[in-house]
């Protein structure tokens, strides 16, 4: 394997010595996730890694997941086959980040809402599509002064598409490649006046690698704005996508008819302001999703008969959430906020004889629960000299089921240069039981469960020298009441509080650009899991080297990744290990159109991220982007 990632490494630099890469270690990066105002990242306490839309949009892929594993370190997203992350068994798309997945301890965002299945707290893989990111910020460490419960282990905020100037832009692009896989996506952006907007659609589908694991997914993306004043500006946006994915059972033990039918969507209405010295926003949310599953039957499941019911479930979550960050003093922002959110999930199954309803194990059998939450909160951020600012917030989020929770978080900032910064965080996260946890397992339910917590701790530094960047953090942190699978005080098996663990790791960023048509950038991650309690789907190390270059008509993109040690879930199964190398190739036949070809897995690695799925060997597709 080491052989291998040294060949992988030295082709690709042979191949591609470069590129006009965006630059995820920018030290005047702009960014919103951190402070919900635009503010400069050199005066974030937290880490926070900035993947643009040129990062996401360059090797083709119409899901911004696979971008993120390869470009922020201590992320890692599972995955199961060419196309398509699906749910429930066999399904895949969990976002890691530092050895905290397994549920929603990652939040997931879209313009800082949350967006995630509330009945089983878990992000939706297939639900967040490159068409509509502008690009995307992701939060290393806790952020639940900010954003509340989930957040515990960081942010990905899915920042949308806005039309920024004058006139008309359509983008029609299409591909085909290997197991029968085709995509295609047609978007259209408008402006005029004061009057902006985005419209995207999308259709993909693939075979896969397997039988009985086909996908199918088609959805829509609308984005609306309208400046009111110079001050005042108000937004509407959607998007809904669905899927039908099939669950194909471990490699050992295959299924049949274990289907997917899942939809998923959001709206949002904004409006903010912008004044001198004040910024703030006022937002109605919601995200929403209707699920039909079939969990298959084998010879090693349901005694090789199907399924006489059929899973079905229901959520929503609707939100309010207001903020406004004000300058009292010179080099002073002071941020306050308040949150609301109402969560309703309705769980059930339906008879495939008859359509008959059978409620799940919620509130006294009806199938259905509903959460409250209130939310406060203030952050104060102080330049002391033109190098040093401190940040300090507090949180109050109190839920009509777990509690009340206070949630602080502290930071300090220095720059002794323009040109580096030097960071010191220390911040709380928590994450309150989902529906499933609390009502799914017993006849009693698990209502006793207590809030997971953890308190995270990390040093980070950035500099740039010239066309070279590079970048550090080391953190530690300790997790307490994590929810896990046992046998509760009554005696029936549950969910139950699991106990504490520690975490502790390194990550590492470079970048160099050698000239106008050749950059490199590298990042590594290094976790240390406590023995006993190792997380499914975090690597020990994963090494990334990118690069890029581009003359003439050609860009060529590539990258060679090594993950080591991977827990894959089953503790029979040894620790995965393995070196992807990927290529994408671009033509440009002529002024907005484009034919691409990418390659993935080019040293045919036999792997697998969830124990019993192996993934593909090499895989192709090929294309072309048209721009109006």
């Amino acid at each position: 394997m080491k052989k291998l990632t040294f060949l992988a490494i030295a082709l690709c630099g042979v191949v591609a010595k470069g590129s006009a890469q965006t630059d995820s270690l920018a030290l005047h990066e702009v960014v919103v996730t951190g402070s919900r105002q635009a503010t400069d990242v050199r005066y974030l306490p937290m880490n926070v890694t900035v993947i643009g839309r040129d990062q996401l949009t360059e090797n083709h892929q119409s899901s911004i997941l696979p971008t993120l594993t390869q470009e922020v370190p201590g992320l890692y997203v599972s995955s199961r086959g060419v196309m398509g992350y699906g749910v429930s068994g066999g399904g895949s798309g969990a976002v890691n980040l530092r050895g905290l997945s397994g549920g929603s301890r990652v939040l997931v965002l879209i313009d800082g809402h949350p967006q995630y299945a509330n009945i089983f707290d878990h992000p939706i893989g297939d639900a967040y599509q490159t068409m509509m990111a502008d690009r995307v910020e992701v939060v290393s460490g806790p952020a639940a002064v900010l954003y509340g419960s989930n957040a515990m282990g960081g942010v990905v905020n899915i920042v949308t598409r806005k039309m920024t100037d004058d006139g008309v832009r359509t983008n029609v692009s299409a591909s085909a490649g290997s197991y029968g896989s085709v995509q295609a996506e047609v978007s259209n952006q408008v402006r005029q006046g004061r009057f902006n907007s985005t419209v995207a659609a999308q259709y993909r589908r693939s075979d896969n690698h397997r039988p009985n694991m086909g996908f199918e997914q088609y959805g829509g993306y609308l984005n609306l704005g309208y400046d009111l004043s110079d001050n005042w500006q108000a937004r509407l946006s959607a998007d809904v996508t669905h899927f039908n994915a099939s669950h194909p059972g471990q490699i050992t033990s295959p299924l049949e008819e274990a289907d997917q039918y899942i939809t998923r969507g959001t709206v949002n209405a904004t409006v903010s302001n912008h004044f001198d010295g004040l910024d703030g926003a006022v937002s109605v949310y919601t995200n929403f999703g209707r699920h039909k599953i079939n969990d298959g039957y084998g010879p090693q499941s349901n005694n090789n008969q199907p399924r006489p019911n059929l899973f079905r479930s229901k959520d929503a979550l609707t939100g309010v959430s207001f903020y406004e960050t004000m300058q009292l003093f010179e080099g002073n922002h002071l941020t306050v906020g308040a949150d609301y959110q109402h969560i309703y999930g309705y769980a059930y199954n339906t008879s495939r004889a008859d359509g008959s309803v059978v409620p799940l194990n919620f509130k006294a059998g009806t199938g259905k629960s509903y959460r409250n939450e209130w939310a406060g909160y203030v952050d104060f951020r102080q330049d002391l000299t033109s190098w040093l600012t401190v940040d300090a917030g507090l949180r109050y989020d109190w839920q009509n089921i777990s509690g009340g929770e206070w949630v602080p978080q502290f930071g300090v900032v220095a720059r002794p240069a323009d040109n580096s910064q030097l960071k010191l965080t220390a911040g709380k996260g928590f994450r309150n039981p989902s529906m499933m946890e609390l009502y799914f397992y017993g006849t009693n339910g698990n209502i006793d469960l207590e809030a997971e917590r953890l308190w995270n701790y990390e040093l980070s530094w950035r500099q740039r020298i010239g066309n070279f960047s590079y970048g550090a953090n080391v953190f530690y942190l300790k997790a307490d009441n994590l929810v896990g699978t046992g046998i509760k005080p009554d005696g029936q098996p549950g969910r139950i509080n699991t106990g504490a663990f520690e975490n502790a790791g390194y990550e590492l960023q470079a970048s160099y650009r050698v000239n106008r048509h050749f950059t490199v950038h590298a990042n590594r991650s290094f976790l240390h899991q406590e023995e006993g309690k190792e997380q499914m789907g975090a690597p020990r190390y994963v090494d990334y080297l990118g690069m890029k270059w581009n003359a003439g008509r050609w860009t060529v993109n590539a990258g060679t990744q090594y993950v080591s040690d991977l827990y894959t879930g089953s503790a029979t199964e040894p620790l995965q290990s393995f070196c992807l190398v990927n290529v994408t190739v671009d033509y440009r036949l002529m002024d907005g159109l484009q034919l691409w070809a990418r390659g993935e897995n080019q040293l045919r690695q036999k792997y697998e991220i969830n124990a019993g799925y192996p993934m593909p060997l090499a895989t192709f597709m090929a294309g072309f982007s048209l721009e109006l």
